[in-house]
Formats: structure tokens, sequence, C-alpha cells
């Protein structure tokens, strides 16, 4: 078995990385290879914006039988699990902690296999190869963002340390229609989601919702507008572009489904899921025209029609978000595993990771407290 570093993924075949990346035989959209190089390509996860492709892969001859998403990163944008406070008490110690090591999907806070391989034999050795990569490079840190709670034990046995966040999750446990969704939520919340599906109706909004190719090129331009509205406004700037956008609607049409609400015949706001058999993935949503519950309605209960109409199983509304609670989105655990080269500072977050941990355990006790379900 031989280890080697791709600076692109155009030097691996798609039905190879795609042959990794599948679980029971599907490869979870982000996973794709196609996904990864519409980042890579249209400029959005690059050198550039200090995502450097760095991806550890595995070969048995000219076989790829392992491989990792892996980037050399110069700041701490855009994954969601935040080291910000690391990183500033390494500086304020005169130690460099960027670039860092990273194995994740860019701007994607969700669960899936970072250990991408033929076998566990495979598995076991591509996990070695990124701890003996960090060890011998001479970088700060070694971060494996959103693996499965299979990968982070593995991890954890491997000497990583494991943090541990929250996210809110919606399940189908078989419903028929979105009342029966309804109709399982306690008698306020249930009057709550209709008070606000009235309203959108009252207001004379009308969504479509579209997948593969009816997604025209006017689609994606106007969801683009709208993505980037919701960063401006907030003073930052869109990870994503436009190239991107439309490079994930020609490669990976199958698992996309667009959201579009439109007042008197006209756009007023979008919202972009990715999809596969099992799960829906809540990314992105903007407005142009601001109308009270819109969100609400294009971001979460057209998405779970959706998820009703096509018996998908567990719809996750993306990073953070109290508010989906009341909705019937529960609390579920995320994980990330981490190792610091500096051993006093290695001590230090571990120490920090055991209360966080403790705190993270209270927050879900109390979130269950107010479960939106009928007992």
């Amino acid at each position: 078995m031989e280890t080697r570093i791709l600076d692109s993924l155009s030097e691996v075949s798609p039905a190879q990385w795609d042959e990794l990346a599948a679980v029971n035989g599907t490869a979870q959209p982000f996973l794709r290879h196609a996904f990864l190089e519409a980042l890579a390509k249209s400029g959005s996860a690059c050198a550039k914006t200090g995502w450097h492709p760095h991806h550890l892969t595995l070969w048995d001859g000219d076989q790829l039988v392992g491989a990792m998403p892996f980037y050399l990163k110069d700041h701490s944008y855009g994954e969601f699990v935040f080291d910000w406070a690391w990183a500033d008490a390494y500086q304020r110690h005169g130690i460099p902690y960027y670039p860092k090591l990273l194995a994740m999907v860019p701007f994607t806070p969700v669960e899936g296999e970072r250990l991408l391989a033929r076998d566990d034999a495979c598995r076991a050795l591509l996990l070695q190869g990124a701890l003996d990569y960090a060890r011998g490079s001479g970088l700060s840190s070694l971060h494996i963002l959103f693996p499965t709670p299979a990968e982070a034990e593995a991890m954890h046995a491997a000497g990583m340390m494991i943090r541990r966040a929250v996210q809110f999750h919606w399940s189908n446990p078989g419903y028929g229609h979105f009342e029966d969704y309804l109709s399982a939520l306690t008698r306020d919340k249930r009057k709550k989601v209709r008070q606000e599906r009235r309203r959108v109706l009252e207001a004379g909004v009308t969504f479509r919702r579209l997948t593969g190719g009816e997604i025209s090129e006017q689609d994606w331009r106007f969801f683009h507008r709208c993505y980037r509205l919701t960063y401006e406004v907030r003073g930052r700037q869109p990870y994503l572009n436009l190239d991107f956008f439309l490079r994930l609607g020609q490669t990976l049409p199958e698992n996309i489904l667009l959201i579009i609400a439109e007042q008197d015949g006209v756009p007023i706001a979008a919202a972009l899921n990715l999809f596969d058999d099992e799960r829906l993935f809540g990314r992105y949503w903007g407005c142009v025209t601001d109308v009270p519950c819109v969100h609400f309605e294009a971001c979460y209960y057209q998405a779970i029609e959706f998820c009703i109409e096509r018996g998908i199983r567990v719809f996750e509304g993306g990073a953070q978000g109290e508010h989906k609670l009341a909705r019937g989105f529960l609390p579920t655990e995320t994980l990330s595993a981490h190792w610091l080269a500096h051993p006093e500072f290695s001590q230090a977050v571990e120490r920090f990771l055991a209360r966080e941990s403790q705190g993270v355990a209270q927050y879900v006790q109390e979130l269950g407290e107010h479960n939106p379900f009928k007992a």
C-alpha cells in the first residue's frame, strides 16, 4: 500500500472515488467527486480562498483503495466547528496555528464518511496515514469534522480528542401526509405551524419545488442572488459563487431540490436542498422581498412535504437553530476529532473539551424538556 497527497481530484477518476464514497451502494452527494470538484474548479474552495486541496489517498498499485477529502487551511472560516479561540491562544503565545490540516467537505456541516475505503483494513491504514502525515508535517494540528460515530470512535482510539456539538434533525417515521406530521405535534406547536402557513397563503405566496432538469439557468441565477443577499446584509462575503451552483446543477441534478417562492408570479425567495434516498439536507436560503413566515415555509414545511412524498427518512436542517425545535427538529449530536502537536496546548484543549461535553449533554437534556411531539 502507498499513500499519496493529491493537489487536485482531477488526478483520480470519478468512478474510483465515488465507488469508495458509496455507502449501501450510494454515495452521499457531498462526498461525490463531482461536488468536491465543483468547489475547486469554481474557485470556491481553492488555494486562493484559503482551502488548499491536499487530498490523502491510499493506493494498491493503480487501484485507489482509500481517500480522505483533505485540505491545508489558512483560516477557520466555513467549518462550523469553531476553533478561533484555539488559534487566538496560539497567536498570543507566538506559535503559528495556520496552516492546519482539515478533513471535511468545505462549507458543509453534514455528518458523513471521512475515511473512504475499500474495507476496514484500508480504513485503518488511511487514518494512521493521516496522523503520521500530521506528525511529520510540522503543522499545528489535524481536524476531522463531522465523521460518523464509528469513525469518531476509531479516531479517539488512535489518540485524537473528540468534540461534541448539536444540530437539529427532523425524522419521518412513515408519515403518509403533512397532516400526519401535524397530528404528531403538541396542540400549541401544531397551531403555530398552521398559523404560519396560513399567513403565507394569505400573502398570496406560492411555491415551486424543482428537481433535476426542471431547474433552469434563470432559476439558478435568481437563487444565487438570494444567497448572496443573505451574506451581504450581514456584511460578509458569500463562500460560494454562481459558477459553483451552475456546475452543481449540471453534474448532480438528481440530488438537488430548489424551492422558489413567488408572489403575484414574481420570484421573491429561494431555498436550496440536496438529497439522496435516505436524507434531505437543507443548505442555503435567501430572499429579495421579506414576507412574514416565508422563510419557515420555504426552508422547512415545503421540504418536509417533499420528504413525506418521497419517503425520505431524515431531514437535516443545517447547523444550529433552536427555532427548529418547535417545528419538529430534535437535537442530534455531531462529532469532530482533533489532534494538536503542541503537548501543553493539547492538554489544555482536552480539559476544555471535557467541560464543553458536559455542557452539551446538559443542553440536550434541557432541550428534551421542550419536546414538540405528543407523548
